[in-house]
C-alpha cells in the first residue's frame, strides 16, 4: 500500500532555492486501465514543490518529450515572462532543451503547476506547490498532506477533443433510452413524458448534460481507490489536507465522513475558518481544510464527481495497511425543468446556449435553482439574500430549498453543511477597498452541437486582446449563457469575488461561474505584461473559451 510519503515525489533540489524537473513520457496505471501519458521526474505520481515565502527560486525544466512543452505556475504571481504560456509569455520549451525559470516567491499557500501545451495537462503533466509562510503557518497542525485530484481517462487528450468535435455527447454514458421513457410515462403519464422529451429536444440537450466527460478514473495523488493513498495520524492530532483539483474536466464533491472539515484557505489565501461537512471544488481550485480524528480508526477521504460518474477514496489511518470504507455512489443527478425554467419561452437555446440573455435580470430567473451549484449550504436558506451564494453577485427572492427535483443543487452528506463562496471571508485584506473604474462584461457562450466554446460569441482565434491599464481596478462581470459551470482563471492578477464584503471579499485565482448565472469580481491591475484568461476545463479552453489580457504601463 502506498503511504503518503511514497505517493509524493519531490523535485530534486540541487542547491538552496534551485530545483530540477524533467518532463517525461510515463506509464500510468489507474488500477482500471494502463496508458502512456506525461509526467514529471519519470513518475506518474505528482511532484510536489515546496518553497518558502521570500525566497528566490530557480527551476530548471528539461524537456524529454518529442514535442514542445511548458510549465505554468498556477496561482503564483510571477513576472509574465516566467508564467509559462506559449504564445503569450514565451515560445515554449523545445524537445531536448532545458528552460530555466527564475522568480521570487511573494506569497504563501497551496497552489499547483501544469503544462500549458496541447493536452499534456489532462495526459498527466501536473504537480503541487506548497509555500511555507514567512513566520510559519497561521493555523498550526501536526500533519500536513497534499490531496491532489485528477480525472485520468483511457483516451489521450487529442483523441478526446476529436471525439467531442465529432459527437459532443460521445462521452455521455447516461443517455436517455426507451426504457427511461417507459419509466417516465408510468410515473407521469405518456403525454407528459413526451412533452418533456420534446422540450429537451428543442433545447438540443439532455437532462444528463451535467458533465462533458465520463468514463474517467478518479485519482488522489495519482492513485485510485484500490491503490489507496494513505496519510497517517495519531488520534487527537490536527491534520491539514491541501485539496487541489488538477482535473481536466471534473468538479468533485469532497467529504471525510465522520469528521467536520474546517476550511482555512481558498486558492492559497487564508480565510476566516468555517466548519463544513462537504465542499465542491471546481477544476483548478484549491482548498485547505483541517480535520481532527479522535479515534484510532481509518477515515475515508471521498471525492465524488458532480455527475456521480466517478469517485475516488483515500484514507487517513493511524497505521499503514488500513483502508477507509468505500461508500456507495450517491444517485446521479438530472437536470429538471425547474433548472431550465428561466431558459424556456423563446430564448433560442442551441446546444446549451441562451442566445438572447443580454440585459436580462439574472437575479430571478423564474424559479431557476442554479443559485446553489458551486457549494451551497442547504440549511436555513429561506429568506436568504442569495447575493453571496456560490459566487453570484445577483440577488434573488427564490428559495432553492423548495424547488423540487433540481439536478444542480449539491446536497451535503447526511444533510450537513455545504461550503459556499458566501462562507469565504478573507482573513486579511490584500488591497484597500475601492470602487472599480469600469466594468468589462464577459458572456460565457458556446454551441454544444458543434462543441465550440467562446466569450462574447467569439472564439480565441478570432478575438482581440483585453487591454487593462496598470494601477486601475476593473470589474469583470461574467454572464454564463450556457448550461455548464465554467471555472474562469486569470493569470498574473488576483480575482476578488464580490460577496459584498469589501476588502474582505474572498481572494481567488479561479472563480466558478454556475450555469445561467452572473458572477462579478474585481481585479487590481498590479502586474504588467501579457496574461492568459480562460475557462480551466481543458477542452473548453482549447475550443475557444480563452483570451489574452494585456496590461499596459508599469510602476513609476
Amino acid at each position: 500500500m502506498p503511504t503518503a510519503l511514497q505517493a509524493h515525489q519531490t523535485a530534486k533540489i540541487t542547491s538552496q532555492g534551485t530545483y530540477d524537473i524533467t518532463v517525461d513520457k510515463v506509464r500510468i496505471n489507474t488500477g482500471k486501465f494502463k496508458k502512456i501519458g506525461v509526467g514529471y521526474n519519470n513518475s506518474s505520481i505528482p511532484t510536489i514543490l515546496r518553497f518558502k515565502e521570500g525566497e528566490e527560486v530557480t527551476i530548471n525544466v528539461t524537456n524529454n518529450l518529442k514535442e514542445y512543452t511548458s510549465i505554468h505556475w498556477h496561482g503564483l504571481i510571477v513576472p509574465f515572462r516566467m508564467d509559462g504560456v506559449p504564445g503569450i509569455s514565451f515560445n515554449g520549451i523545445a524537445p531536448g532543451e532545458t528552460f530555466t525559470y527564475r522568480f521570487p516567491i511573494t506569497q504563501a499557500g497551496t497552489y499547483w503547476f501544469h503544462s500549458h501545451s496541447g493536452f499534456q495537462e489532462p495526459d498527466g503533466a501536473y504537480g503541487a506547490i506548497v509555500i511555507e509562510p514567512r513566520g510559519g503557518e497561521r493555523v498550526r497542525v501536526n500533519r500536513d498532506y497534499v490531496v491532489q485530484l485528477a480525472d485520468k481517462h483511457p483516451h489521450p487528450g487529442h483523441r478526446i477533443m476529436r471525439n467531442l468535435k465529432r459527437m459532443p455527447d460521445y462521452y455521455n454514458r447516461s443517455q436517455r433510452t426507451l426504457q427511461t421513457l417507459i419509466k417516465d410515462a408510468r410515473a407521469d403519464g405518456l403525454q407528459a413524458a413526451l412533452r418533456e422529451r420534446g422540450m429537451w429536444g428543442r433545447m438540443r440537450m439532455m437532462p444528463t448534460d451535467i458533465e462533458d466527460l465520463q468514463g474517467f478514473a478518479a485519482t488522489i495523488n495519482g492513485l485510485s481507490t484500490s491503490q489507496n493513498w494513505t496519510g497517517l495520524f495519531r488520534a487527537g492530532e490536527k491534520v491539514r489536507l491541501r485539496f487541489i483539483n488538477a482535473s481536466a474536466m471534473t468538479y468533485f464533491d469532497m467529504r471525510v465522513p465522520g469528521l467536520k472539515m474546517t476550511v482555512v484557505q481558498a486558492d492559497g489565501n487564508d480565510v476566516k475558518p468555517v466548519s463544513v461537512d462537504e465542499l465542491r471544488i471546481a477544476v483548478a481550485e484549491t482548498y485547505d481544510v483541517i480535520v481532527q480524528p479522535r479515534e484510532n480508526k481509518a477515515y475515508s477521504i471521498v471525492a465524488e464527481s458532480v455527475g456521480r460518474t466517478g469517485m475516488v477514496r483515500g484514507t487517513l489511518a493511524p497505521r499503514e495497511g488500513m483502508a477507509g470504507a468505500v461508500p456507495p455512489m450517491r444517485p446521479k443527478p438530472l437536470l429538471t425543468m425547474a433548472d431550465m425554467s428561466g431558459m424556456m419561452g423563446g430564448m433560442g437555446m442551441e446546444g446549451h446556449v441562451m442566445q438572447n440573455m443580454t440585459g436580462m435580470d439574472h437575479s430571478n430567473m423564474a424559479g431557476m435553482d442554479h443559485s446553489n451549484m458551486g457549494g451551497m449550504n442547504q440549511s436555513g436558506m429561506a429568506g436568504m439574500d442569495h447575493s453571496g451564494m456560490g459566487g453570484m453577485s445577483a440577488t434573488s427572492s427564490v428559495d432553492p430549498t423548495y424547488v423540487d427535483g433540481s439536478g444542480l443543487i449539491p446536497r451535503a452528506y447526511n444533510g450537513g453543511k455545504f461550503l459556499s463562496y458566501a462562507d469565504l471571508t478573507a482573513a486579511r485584506p490584500r488591497y484597500r477597498y475601492r470602487k472599480p473604474s469600469r466594468t468589462i462584461e464577459m458572456r460565457l457562450t458556446g454551441n454544444m452541437e458543434r462543441y465550440i466554446w467562446s466569450i462574447n460569441d467569439v472564439k480565441y482565434s478570432d478575438s482581440e486582446p483585453i487591454v487593462l491599464n496598470y494601477g486601475e481596478r476593473v470589474r469583470i462581470r461574467f454572464i454564463n449563457e450556457t448550461m455548464m459551470a465554467h471555472p474562469m482563471h486569470l493569470h498574473g492578477l488576483w480575482s476578488l469575488v464580490d460577496m459584498g464584503k469589501g476588502s474582505r471579499n474572498p481572494i481567488k485565482h479561479t472563480v466558478n461561474v454556475n450555469p445561467a448565472m452572473t458572477v462579478e469580481m474585481d481585479v487590481e491591475v498590479d502586474e504588467p505584461g501579457q496574461w492568459a484568461f480562460h475557462c480551466h476545463l481543458s477542452y473548453h479552453a482549447d475550443a475557444g473559451m480563452f483570451r489574452k489580457v494585456v496590461v499596459r504601463g508599469r510602476p513609476a
